[in-house]
């Protein structure tokens, strides 16, 4: 009896709770924690009540990404300070950002760890660790060196039929909105064996969709001294049995390679999608962003793309009111977008953040007007995508099946390969064939019958 108390103990003294913030790239790196943490012998839960421990893995991106991060490290210590929680642990990007605040600021958290120390998690996780007097590596460091590969365990947070590779960490990119470069180090690429051998392992987990994700993905290898690496990789994953899908994102537009644009063509695994952050058009606008191109540039690289990938859809992003960016410079943003009609298209608004070239940069632009050059963009692209999505009515599509529909019980929702989860619309199935229960990972053919501005309308076919 005393022992089975004493096994009880143990167990739930080592309960952690994970929230993970922010991009896929943050992702991987709670998945990676859990996954050490688990191999010590701690469980994981989903449920932050429930936990010993509640880790937050933050983001430090923009302005609205901070203040969620803050919200969620403060609702963590009301559970710690009116529930069962004693450890309370803050990690990734705000960390690395804001440190020596963070730690005057919020004397209830138990330790901060930066982007370079996912492998202190088990340390700072340990009750007898004096978790607060942990070093933290210098902000902007670019001599980071954290990596992970193929033998560091990870706990998936996605559904089973898809998982992240980050094929690469860091960023050298000089873009003038961005604080990357400081949260995250140099560009460092993982070795090309090692991702061909954590694709081997998910595929034999039951993963059916990969989704290769980098600060900058085009460059893959070049800091390796590998030519058209990331054309490699692709075709030697696409090949990968168990593997459905391989899917790339963010690209970088100078870039593009007719090898990377060949294997997409070619591969049927390789999904015909590119998601490939233009941030603007304007020539004025893009040299304030110090990512060089303009409207015309961009319009034949889409060209190319769409000559060379033909049925590819190409996603990008935009940022409206960056410091200097005139009236001008927005019609000739819209009118690009309705020219070259994007397949998928985020909008955001700019963020001024401190310690970016962009944050000393005069002709700041008021967010009301940066809100409604937003609307305006958005209300172009959704045009635009109704049109194509109505264009679809009558065909059969092959179609990822991810189960139950996230806006009604009566649906279920899969995804054809030109969506990535979360970020672009889906599909919705109302019926299947009969006879026929397809379960989450399934592809199946789904015979579209509606269209709405995002999403399409289906029923499952033989």
């Amino acid at each position: 009896m005393i022992e089975s108390i004493k096994r009880m103990q143990k167990r739930v003294k080592n309960r952690i709770g994970f929230i993970s913030l922010g991009c896929p790239k943050n992702l991987v790196d709670s998945e990676v924690m859990m996954g050490q943490l688990r191999q010590s012998g701690y469980e994981i839960t989903a449920d932050a009540t429930e936990a010993d421990t509640v880790v937050v893995n933050t983001c430090g991106f923009i302005d609205s990404a901070k203040r969620e991060s803050i919200d969620t490290i403060l609702e963590a210590a009301r559970l710690k300070s009116g529930g069962r929680a004693t450890r309370l642990i803050v990690a990734g990007c705000l960390v690395e950002r804001y440190r020596d605040e963070l730690k005057v600021a919020m004397p209830e958290v138990d330790a901060f760890i930066g982007t370079s120390q996912i492998n202190d998690i088990l340390s700072v996780c340990d009750p007898n660790t004096n978790t607060r007097s942990l070093p933290l590596i210098p902000l902007g460091n670019q001599s980071a060196t954290y990596l992970y590969d193929e033998s560091t365990p990870r706990v998936l947070a996605t559904p089973s039929h898809y998982a992240f590779i980050k094929i690469a960490e860091g960023c050298d990119r000089p873009c003038a909105f961005c604080f990357i470069p400081q949260m995250r180090g140099h560009f460092r690429s993982r070795r090309f064996g090692s991702i061909v051998a954590e694709a081997q392992q998910l595929a034999e987990e039951g993963v059916k969709e990969l989704i290769l994700v980098a600060q900058d993905s085009s460059r893959y290898g070049e800091d390796l001294g590998k030519q058209d690496a990331l054309a490699h990789l692709l075709r030697e994953l696409a090949h990968t049995e168990g593997i459905e899908w391989v899917r790339v994102m963010y690209t970088y537009p100078t870039h593009i390679s007719d090898g990377f644009l060949d294997v997409l063509a070619e591969e049927p695994k390789a999904v015909k999608y590119l998601d490939m952050p233009l941030q603007h058009a304007s020539q004025n606008v893009l040299k304030l962003m110090k990512r060089g191109g303009n409207r015309a540039s961009l319009e034949r690289l889409i060209e190319r793309v769409r000559k060379r990938v033909p049925g590819i859809a190409v996603r990008t992003t935009f940022i409206t009111g960056f410091p200097g960016e005139t009236d001008a410079d927005f019609e000739e943003l819209l009118a690009f977008v309705k020219n070259v009609e994007f397949d998928r298209v985020g909008v955001f608004t700019y963020s001024d953040e401190e310690g970016t070239p962009a944050f000393d940069l005069p002709s700041k632009v008021e967010p009301k007007i940066a809100k409604q050059r937003r609307a305006r963009l958005m209300k172009g692209q959704a045009k635009i995508s109704r049109r194509k999505n109505k264009a679809r009515v009558g065909e059969t599509l092959r179609v990822l099946f991810e189960g139950e529909s996230k806006e009604s019980e009566l649906l279920w929702q899969g995804r054809m390969e030109t969506q990535a989860p979360d970020i672009d619309g889906c599909i919705l199935i109302s019926d299947a064939a009969e006879g026929f229960t397809p379960q989450p990972g399934d592809l199946v053919n789904v015979l579209i019958t509606d269209a709405q501005e995002y999403d399409l309308v289906g029923r499952i076919v033989d």
